[in-house]
């Protein structure tokens, strides 16, 4: 069973080095892309749902927000109602490089697929959508400062 999480690994890892040698050239490094999509997809998110939606810390986030920020990717606004509250939106430079990085997603989903049936493909979204939520719950119960039992 343990092949099972080496083998989502070593795929998550691969395509992750891609796109970031791939993004290298539009000044996305580390997995930005992965902020500014989401961003992208739901602006005027802030900081805490952003890093709950990709599972990373909070100081993660930060930092690469920070770095796309600086780079004009994105930009942080002001809650109309809470000053405190910062929301995320991506600049126009931001949305001008997301059909890229999107058009990239779509070309490794098609390899990543190839030679696998619409009901094949359909199921191991299926699987792996139940596999994320049963870590979720490891990851929320780790990530409030408890220690799991092995």
């Amino acid at each position: 069973m343990e092949d099972i999480l080496r083998e989502i690994g070593m795929i998550a890892r691969a395509l992750d080095s891609i796109s970031n040698i791939e993004f290298k050239e539009y000044d996305l490094t580390k997995g930005q892309y992965l902020y500014l999509v989401r961003i992208c997809e739901n602006p005027g998110i802030i900081q805490e749902k952003l890093a709950e939606m990709i599972k990373v810390d909070r100081t993660t986030v930060a930092r690469a927000i920070k770095k796309l920020e600086m780079n004009h990717f994105i930009e942080k606004k002001e809650d109309d109602y809470n000053k405190k509250i910062k929301k995320l939106f991506p600049t126009e430079k931001g949305k001008a490089i997301f059909p890229i990085i999107k058009r990239e997603n779509d070309h490794s989903n098609r390899v990543a697929l190839a030679g696998f049936s619409e009901n094949e493909a359909a199921t191991i979204l299926l699987l792996l959508q139940r596999v994320r939520k049963n870590v979720e719950v490891d990851w929320e119960f780790v990530k409030k400062g408890n220690k799991r039992e092995y």
